[in-house]
């Protein structure tokens, strides 16, 4: 998807530790806001690693995310976009996440939209839909 020379690019897009709901049974048990910020931090790292451009765009959930998400994609073309397992997981989100990959879909039109499963993961879900890892 990208050229030789220019690095590929992932926006991991996650919802804001502090105000995730983590008595959603939705939600896998034993997350707490520092845990996935630690996540964050390792699936960040694992895409750095592999010589990725790696961006974050932590958003609240709610109307300003789309707003957010998509200033974010207005100012860097993005090889991949991997939306977060908290905002695509909790059935409360499904709005959330309906607006997000629209707000994807129209702004990065040729980026990939991937989804992880937990913030560790997050290298890998990019790397499903990238040509090089």
């Amino acid at each position: 998807m990208t050229s030789s020379t220019a690095p590929t690019r992932v926006l991991f897009i996650g919802q804001q530790p502090e105000t995730v709901d983590f008595s959603d049974p939705a939600l896998p048990p034993g997350f707490d806001a520092a845990k996935i910020h630690a996540g964050i931090a390792t699936g960040m790292q694992q895409m750095a690693d592999r010589g990725w451009a790696a961006e974050l765009c932590l958003v609240a959930p709610d109307a300003s995310a789309t707003d957010m998400v998509t200033k974010q994609l207005a100012g860097q073309t993005y090889d991949c976009v991997v939306i977060g397992g908290g905002i695509r997981i909790p059935p409360k989100s499904m709005l959330l996440f309906e607006r997000l990959v629209n707000a994807v879909h129209r702004a990065a039109p040729s980026a990939a939209i991937a989804f992880n499963t937990t913030p560790q993961d997050t290298g890998d879900a990019a790397a499903r839909w990238l040509w090089r890892d």
